[in-house]
């Protein structure tokens, strides 16, 4: 039995259709001019997310290394106020809404996700596509905010009074491009629930479907929750800017500490929309190259829903300065203290994978470990800001600054990096170079201990962020941030050269290079237009390695027997 379904289909050719189990007629692969376009394959949209994230890293790197560069004085001396005020605004908004969360969830997950789970696509590939193209207006629309009153100025979290006060048309158009991407997510999270949900291949079974596929799933539920709630406390502030509202406007009646509960509704769970994808890849990265089975599936499965569930429950911990009644900070230290469990139980999964495998030290791997020390040093500062006695003391210092680059950096920035030189082979299906790749993860580690850990010290003796000049006590610290954030500027180099030469002239990868066990190994590198000629059927777990002749067999069933 044959069954004819319509594919995706490089423009000017819609009209063909193809025979699923017989002769197949489709394009094996896209012209590069197609990722330019509206295309609805979810490889091409991952893909596009990459790119574009990886062009705003840079940008919101240059800015970083800018801000690091006034301050190895006290003087403001390279970067007028203002202009530091919005580099700092807009190079948090650009690694967290452009570069972090597009990357991490856009990029892998539409990449990976349906060849994990033995799809052709996602649910929704239209929406999908537009998805994607709701991001490139946006970053325009930021980058606009530079031409057009000098780029806004109060902070990634735009706190009013101060973002009503300052710069009024950069706000807006800060605004606006939240907001649009605000809806970039909630629809690709829709679209990844659906997907993971309902079209993985029949033979998989839930204790089957790859970690990343589980982390994917908590982050787009944790997604849909908070996101819209972002956005109504935007729309309000835009309100306030320009139609005469007074939500927020404290000289009219308006409440401040209201957008505040507002914003770290979702800001709070957005620190978990960074890195439970990270989470995923991390699963997934270490038991192909420790050549050992996940340590405890299950609970790394549903530690990932139990971070969903308890992260809609700490926001409060941001806000222990503004006036927070004393039941509430008891009840928010608690809570936060709770969501370190689950996390805990990721982290002794891995390390318990790691201990006596046949580890190989790729640069994929390197990263991932290096991830693990990170990020175990970032939560211990997230337990420490989490509790309500120290958080009053350290609150608004550098420690708080240095906390949150080890989470964010050390922990997503590493996990992105993990995730591409893993991922690599199969998406271009040529190799990255080694030797640039360990250049480029000894330069990223060095530069980020020395650029953040001095932070916590500057922290703990005072000196408050956000700020272009400050007492020249702490000059000295600040030269070594400095160093440091020159050091990971650097460290960007060899990976660019890695990923352009190889990506033309890189030794072919073959079908699975690191003889890995997840679905997505078992279709060609880079995958077919349609993902496989016919569907996979799944006889083992993913991460079976060892345990028995475990094998994916992909060619003995047809869809229409599917």
């Amino acid at each position: 039995m044959t069954l004819e379904i319509p594919r995706n289909h490089p423009p000017g050719n819609e009209a063909s259709t193809v025979v699923v189990a017989g002769t197949t007629h489709h394009p094996q692969a896209w012209k590069w001019y197609h990722y330019f376009t509206f295309n609805v394959d979810h490889k091409v949209i991952g893909i596009q997310y990459l790119v574009t994230a990886f062009l705003f890293y840079l940008i919101g790197g240059l800015m970083a290394v800018a801000m690091r560069a006034e301050l190895a004085t006290p003087d403001a001396d390279l970067l007028e106020p203002n202009l530091y005020n919005a580099f700092m605004t807009n190079h948090g908004t650009i690694m967290i809404f452009f570069w972090i969360v597009p990357s991490a969830i856009g990029g892998f997950g539409n990449f990976l996700v349906p060849l994990m789970v033995g799809a052709r696509d996602m649910a929704f590939p239209k929406l999908n596509a537009i998805a994607f193209w709701l991001n490139p207006p946006a970053g325009l629309l930021l980058l606009a905010s530079f031409f057009f009153g000098g780029g806004s100025q109060s902070g990634w979290t735009a706190y009013p009074p101060l973002s009503l006060v300052t710069a009024p048309t950069a706000q807006t158009l800060w605004v606006l491009a939240i907001v649009l991407v605000g809806t970039s997510s909630i629809l690709g999270s829709l679209n990844f629930v659906i997907t993971i949900l309902f079209m993985k291949v029949p033979s998989m079974k839930w204790d089957q479907v790859p970690l990343f596929c589980w982390a994917i799933l908590a982050t787009s539920v944790l997604a849909l929750v908070s996101t819209p709630v972002l956005a109504a406390g935007l729309i309000l502030l835009l309100f306030d800017l320009h139609f005469g509202t007074s939500f927020f406007k404290p000289d009219a009646g308006g409440n401040v500490v209201l957008y505040q509960h507002l914003f770290w509704f979702y800001s709070h769970p957005a620190v978990y929309l960074m890195i439970l994808p990270i989470f995923g890849i991390m699963s997934e990265v270490i038991p192909v190259h420790a050549r050992k089975p996940i340590f405890g599936y299950k609970a790394i499965a549903y530690s990932s829903l139990a971070i969903c569930l308890v992260g809609l429950f700490v926001w409060v911990h941001h806000m222990f300065t503004s006036g927070t009644p004393g039941w509430m900070r008891m009840f928010f230290t608690i809570s936060t203290l709770i969501v370190a469990v689950p996390t805990g139980v990721k982290i002794f999964g891995w390390v318990a994978t790691l201990w006596g495998g046949k580890i190989r030290f790729t640069s994929a791997m390197l990263f991932a470990v290096g991830l693990l020390m990170m990020f175990v040093l970032g939560g211990i500062g997230g337990v420490t800001l989490g509790t309500a006695p120290f958080d009053v003391h350290v609150h608004d210092t550098y420690y708080v600054v240095g906390h949150f680059h080890y989470v964010l950096f050390g922990g997503s920035v590493f996990g992105i990096y993990a995730g591409i030189y893993h991922w690599f082979p199969k998406i271009t299906g040529r190799m990255m170079n080694e030797t640039l790749g360990r250049i480029h993860f000894i330069l990223t580690f060095i530069g980020t201990n020395l650029t953040f850990l001095p932070m916590h010290e500057l922290g703990l003796q005072g000196m408050p962020r956000r700020v272009a000049m400050y007492d020249p006590q702490f000059t000295s610290i600040n030269e070594i941030c400095t160093i440091g954030a020159y050091v990971l500027g650097i460290s960007v180099i060899p990976f660019t050269i890695n990923i352009l030469w190889s990506w033309v002239a890189g030794k072919k990868a073959g079908d699975n290079p690191w003889n890995a066990m997840t679905l997505e190994w078992t279709t060609s590198s880079p995958p077919l237009i349609e993902n496989w000629e016919v569907l996979p059927v799944v006889t083992h777990g993913p991460y079976d390695y060892g345990v028995h002749n475990a094998e994916v067999q992909t060619a003995t069933v047809t869809e229409a027997s599917a």
